[in-house]
């Protein structure tokens, strides 16, 4: 089996592949505090859970973007399952050539999001991934990385909104029945939820004008079901794409 580890700056996910197959998935907070011995204690406790023995696990893929909890992390699984993991970065394997002007830039999770976009629905394509910020990726034709562009995510947004007007209220991120609001959480709820999806709207299209025409587009991210079904450019909501990126750059590399 083979344990994956998207590392992001709210969520860390977590992923068993038993061959191609997703056996299960979590999601736990991104908690820089945490060490080692309590990442390994949440592990193994997931894992209980589910029935599953972790001497099963033969490989571990890794992608983070928080330097800090990629040590912590590394040190847990060479601790816990006596692994060491494949840590996306430079001089890994992926099968994508980055057309960026430094690809030491691009983040792993980034990189990995497009290596599963080719291989799982072809290219060219469009990755949106809801999380912490909102990253678009552009994939050619040919499965080249392009670049892309990255924009505040929904939550850092609100967040701002609640803390900088002293009476708005903080709401629950919910498409409202109508634009014109009738109440103050209405309005904010119709704002906040119009305005994001016309933002990923507005950028995708850009994008694919860019690109040259038409360009799949999959959302993915801790977002991308609230979101992605309200964005009528995406054409497939996977929440799990950045898992199976892992696999597939670590089958690349074994």
């Amino acid at each position: 089996m083979l344990l994956a580890i998207d590392v992001g700056n709210t969520n860390i996910v977590l992923g068993i592949f038993a061959g191609h197959e997703l056996k299960c998935h979590w999601r736990v907070a991104s908690d820089r505090q945490k060490t080692a011995d309590e990442y390994g204690l949440i592990l193994r406790q997931l894992a209980h859970y589910q029935g599953l023995d972790l001497k099963e696990i033969q490989g571990v893929a890794l992608a983070s973007v928080v330097p800090t909890l990629t040590q912590v992390l590394t040190e847990m699984i060479t601790s816990q399952l006596g692994r060491q993991p494949l840590v996306i970065g430079p001089g890994v394997k992926t099968g994508m050539p980055i057309r960026f002007e430094n690809p030491r830039e691009v983040g792993a999770d980034r990189i990995v999001n497009g290596v599963a976009v080719y291989e799982l629905y072809g290219g060219p394509a469009i990755v949106v991934d809801f999380g912490t910020a909102t990253t678009f990726d552009a994939i050619s034709e040919q499965g080249e990385y392009l670049g892309g562009a990255i924009a505040p995510g929904i939550g850092i947004a609100t967040d701002a909104l609640f803390a900088r007007a002293a009476k708005l209220p903080r709401v629950e991120l919910v498409r409202p029945p109508r634009l014109i609001g009738k109440n103050t959480v209405a309005c904010m709820q119709a704002g906040i939820m119009y305005g994001f999806i016309g933002q990923v709207e507005g950028i995708i299209t850009r994008m694919q004008a860019e690109m040259g025409g038409r360009a799949i587009v999959v959302a993915t991210g801790g977002l991308a079901g609230l979101i992605g079904p309200e964005v009528n450019c995406i054409d497939r909501v996977d929440p799990m794409l950045t898992l199976e990126g892992l696999r597939i750059v670590y089958e690349r590399n074994t």
